[in-house]
C-alpha cells in the first residue's frame, strides 16, 4: 500500500480524530492518555493541551509523544494507524482555527478566558504505520512526514543464508512468503511481525530488524 503521508494525516484527524497517547514521565516510566488531533498540513498534526496537565509537562520536557488511533466495529474490522514523532509548542495563535474546526471543544471551554488555559502542540516530524485488520491478508504500510527518516522494521530474509527448505513458507499466519529464484522472500505489506518464520529457520537466515 502506497499513498503519501497526507492521506495517514488526514484519515487520523478526520476519520478517527480520537487517539491513545504516551508520553514519558520523569521517573522514565510511560503515561497514556486520551488526546484528539483535532488539524493536520501535509507533515504534520495539531492538537491542544491545558499548561496545567502533566501531560502538558511531559510534552515540554522530552519535546516526544507516540499515539495509536483505531476505528472499526470489531477487531477484525478495524484499522490502526500509530505515530510517534516530536513535538513542539506553537501557543495559542491556532486556538480560535481549531475551536471552528471542532466546536465541541467550546463545550468543553466555554469562555474566551478559560480557553487562555490553553496551547497548541505541533507534532512536526514523525513515523507512521497503518495496520488494516479488515483485508485478507492483513495490510500493512509504513509513512513518514515532516522530514523524519524512515525506519526499516521487521523480518527480512538475507538471501545469502537462506537454504530454499520452504520451512517458513509453512507456518505463516498470513500466507505472505513466497520462494522466488530458490529463497524466501517475505511480503511485507502483509506480514503480522510475529516472528514465527525466524523462529523456525534452521539456518537462521531471517533477521528482525527495528
Amino acid at each position: 500500500m502506497t499513498m503519501e503521508a497526507k492521506f495517514y494525516l488526514d484519515y487520523i484527524v478526520h476519520a478517527i480524530h480520537s487517539t491513545i497517547a504516551a508520553t514519558v514521565d520523569d521517573a522514565g516510566d510511560p503515561v497514556t492518555c486520551a488526546i484528539d488531533m483535532m488539524d493536520c498540513d501535509d507533515n504534520s498534526l495539531y492538537f491542544l493541551t491545558a499548561r496545567g496537565k502533566s501531560f502538558y509537562d511531559r510534552l515540554v520536557k522530552r519535546g516526544k509523544i507516540a499515539f495509536t488511533a483505531m476505528k472499526g466495529v470489531d477487531t477484525m474490522h478495524s484499522v490502526a494507524v500509530s505515530v510517534r514523532g516530536k513535538v513542539l509548542e506553537i501557543g495559542p495563535v491556532m486556538l480560535p482555527d481549531l475551536f471552528e474546526k471542532n466546536p465541541y471543544m467550546k463545550t468543553i471551554y466555554p469562555s474566551e478566558a478559560s480557553r487562555s488555559a490553553l496551547t497548541v502542540f505541533q507534532i512536526y516530524e514523525g513515523n507512521g504505520e497503518w495496520f488494516d485488520l479488515s483485508k485478507h491478508p492483513i495490510e500493512r504500510a509504513s509513512f513518514v512526514f515532516g522530514g523524519a527518516a524512515e525506519r526499516k522494521e521487521g523480518f527480512f530474509v538475507q538471501p545469502e543464508a537462506c537454504i530454499g527448505c520452504e520451512s517458513c513458507v509453512s507456518v505463516c499466519p498470513q500466507q505472505c512468503i513466497f520462494m522466488e529464484n530458490g529463497k524466501a522472500v517475505i511480503r511485507q505489506e502483509h506480514c503480522l511481525h510475529c516472528g514465527r518464520c525466524a523462529e523456525i529457520c534452521p539456518v537462521g537466515a531471517i533477521a528482525k530488524i527495528g
